[in-house]
């Protein structure tokens, strides 16, 4: 089996990127064995013949942790892995969007690429060597595909880009940059920033795209050595004769239907065409269906409502709803909606609106994210939920699908760079954005609407976010940019640029192509309108509300921090809990104690934490000798008495030490309960606290 092993390798960024082929998954269209660093990565690729009038292409890429890869047992019960993480589904997402573009047009077979992490190495990150693994196996394999494509991550560190930066950096990095694509073109760019200005973010991504560059060069040397005969496919092509026909019989019918400004009016009026042409070819049959004939006519009804709207758009500079080409649809904000909620926020960009509400909790109540690398604690996170009645249509609900979780996670890169730190602001943070309605662009508009939801919860926010959707559609050298594209436009279009950010710069930065490629001009064109219109938003923003309210919602929880020595842990713990959860019981607050000795304490009651926060003081006080406190005798002793200073700390006040004179018997003295104004005069090696009331008595 060695022997059928061919090696391939490149050093790149400072490590050995080594390809195998031919030792493993033999039976796969395509596989390959993919090391970086100690990373390794198998990516198999199988295609299966579509189903006889079959429509759709049912591609599926998978990402598959393995916690073996990175020396881990997964928890619960059954003591393996389950469903895909969120970070294994990103990740899926992330490899599908520069590679599903480069099917053939009409390609319909059944293709599944399956990526396994076999082992993590936490200083060559995995992911976007399944990125380079599926463009490989693909390109070695039979299956017809124009790529390959590759992605590379881009940091900058004190100003400077670096490529594929370890985690040590990114931990100083101000942008965090995925960009994918073909020799050729950029065809994805993912990216997170920290009030990135415009012409800064396009050098980052000039940088990024020459790397991918080299690794696309060095999978054609491998696709060249080893690569499989592709199967013939052509895509399938309508009649000219019907083409001709259809155009001249639909065409003017199906531009009044495509000028309709609302969207549902639109579609319908969209769908009668459509359906008035499948009506006449299927009459013409006698009763007797041909259903190839139909499925032509079906096809080409397609093809003409895209060649319509791009028509409208790139020779007449028209949009289906009447606006200018860089004109932003209406806008509403309303904060303050849900009167329970700790934050609420509406926002709603003509045909869209999202409602986004916001949740403060204790810091103990971050989410835990365990995966490949190191456990981490998240104080921020965001969600996004697609509901169908907000496009007018059934279907089922359950589990969030890679969308919405892709959708979500856009939103938290954008946001997360105005969220006060935890030190400043000490509560997890949760917000959940709900579409209500969706014509284009829900995931930017939910970034607006928790922009409100922060501000309306009154969260220190560094700065509000608002985030704009930009379009393309190109004919050879000729192109149009759109900016704020409607759900028609991002669909027959050729681009969906995302763009989020602050009046300073962008936060983050999501786009998508599906045209032949796009040049630095039309990048920084786009980058330029999305800025327009991103401060038009937060125009809108500023006159709903101005900064976040003064105070908390009464529905909040009220948190204080109170640091305490380390070494003074263990009495606000006491034995197995015990003391703590007295402390808990007692006041009915919630109390995290952080290795550092930082203590929160939170509870809806600002006298309860006030009760907590005594009880805490006492139980870590430092008890000084020469000073005085005021005590409560707890134990007679014949010897003497001993008096709590604080709680968990007794002081022997010997019975030749409680009066200025003698006396027989401590109780001639005092009693339990009483309560005693004494001064240490001594604390031994191991703790034991001797006071005097005596010492006081004289003093006097």
């Amino acid at each position: 089996m060695a022997q059928d092993k061919r090696v391939f390798r490149l050093d790149w960024a400072g490590k050995l990127l080594q390809v195998e082929v031919g030792q493993v998954a033999k039976q796969a269209n395509g596989a390959v064995l993919v090391r970086y660093g100690d990373s390794v990565v198998l990516s198999a690729v199988v295609a299966k013949p579509a189903h006889e009038h079959q429509d759709f292409f049912p591609l599926t890429i998978n990402y598959d942790e393995k916690m073996f890869a990175a020396g881990k047992i997964p928890g619960g019960f059954n003591k393996r892995e389950g469903k895909p993480s969120v970070h294994a589904t990103l990740t899926a997402r992330l490899i599908d969007r520069p590679i599903r573009p480069l099917f053939p047009e009409g390609f319909v077979d059944d293709v599944q690429i399956t990526n396994i992490v076999f082992s993590a190495d936490p200083t060559a990150g995995p992911e976007l060597m399944a990125m380079l693994g599926s463009s490989l196996a693909l390109g070695i394999s039979e299956i017809p595909f124009e790529g390959p494509i590759a992605g590379v991550k881009v940091a900058r560190v004190n100003g400077e880009l670096q490529l594929n930066a370890e985690s040590e950096a990114l931990a100083d990095s101000d942008l965090d940059l995925t960009v994918a694509g073909t020799e050729s073109a950029v065809n994805m760019v993912e990216a997170g920033g920290q009030e990135i200005p415009e012409a800064e973010m396009l050098a980052a991504l000039q940088f990024g795209y020459e790397k991918v560059q080299e690794l696309c060069r060095f999978e054609q040397e491998i696709i060249a050595a080893i690569g499989k005969i592709k199967i013939a496919f052509t895509t399938p092509s309508v009649p000219t004769d019907l083409v001709a026909e259809i155009q001249a019989n639909y065409h003017d019918t199906m531009r009044q239907a495509m000028l309709t400004e609302d969207k549902m009016a639109r579609d319908e009026n969209i769908e009668a065409v459509k359906d008035l042409a499948h009506e006449h070819y299927a009459s013409l049959s006698g009763g007797e269906t041909d259903y190839t004939v139909l499925q032509e006519v079906d096809q080409f009804m397609a093809d003409l409502e895209r060649q319509v709207l791009r028509e409208l758009i790139t020779v007449d500079k028209i949009r289906p709803d009447g606006r200018q080409l860089d004109e932003i649809r209406s806008l509403d904000a309303e904060v303050g909606l849900l009167p329970r909620t700790h934050g609420s926020g509406l926002f709603t960009r003509g045909q869209t609106q999202v409602l986004s509400a916001l949740t403060l909790a204790p810091i103990s109540e971050a989410q835990v994210i365990d995966g490949l690398g190191e456990e981490a604690h998240k104080t921020f996170v965001h969600h996004y939920n697609f509901l169908q009645f907000s496009v007018g249509e059934t279907g089922r609900y359950g589990a969030p699908g890679r969308r919405e979780l892709g959708h979500g996670a856009l939103g938290e890169r954008a946001l997360q760079p105005i969220i006060p730190d935890a030190t400043a602001f000490p509560y997890a943070i949760r917000l959940v954005s709900t579409v209500l309605e969706s014509n284009g662009s829900s995931s930017q508009a939910s970034i607006c609407a928790s922009t409100l939801a922060l501000l309306d919860g009154g969260v220190p926010i560094k700065a509000p976010v608002a985030g704009i959707a930009m379009g393309l559609v190109k004919e050879g050298d000729n192109y149009t940019i759109l900016t704020d594209i409607q759900g028609i436009e991002d669909h027959l279009g050729d681009m969906d640029f995302k763009v989020a950010g602050t009046r300073a710069g962008i936060t983050a930065l999501q786009m998508d192509i599906k045209a032949d490629g796009v040049t630095g001009d039309i990048l920084a064109q786009a980058l330029d309108q999305a800025k327009k219109a991103r401060l038009q938003i937060l125009d809108k923003i500023d006159e709903t509300i101005v900064a976040p309210r003064p105070t908390l919602s009464q529905y909040a929880p009220k948190i204080i921090e109170v640091q305490i020595d380390p070494s003074k842990i263990k009495d606000v713990i006491g034995r197995g809990g015990e003391t703590i959860n007295e402390i808990i019981d007692q006041t009915g607050v919630k109390i995290d104690v952080a290795q550092t000795g930082l203590v929160t304490i939170s509870s809806q009651d600002a006298e309860e934490i006030n009760q907590a926060k005594q009880l805490i003081a006492d139980l870590t006080r430092e008890i000084k000798v020469g000073e005085v406190y005021m005590g409560t005798v707890s134990r007679i002793e014949p010897f003497g008495a001993f008096v709590e200073l604080a709680k968990g700390k007794n002081a022997l006040v010997h019975i030749s030490q409680l009066t200025a004179g003698r006396i027989e018997k401590v109780e001639d003295a005092v009693k339990i309960g009483d309560q005693l104004l004494v001064k240490v005069v001594s604390i031994d090696g191991k703790g034991r606290i001797n006071a005097s009331r005596k010492a006081l008595l004289t003093e006097d």
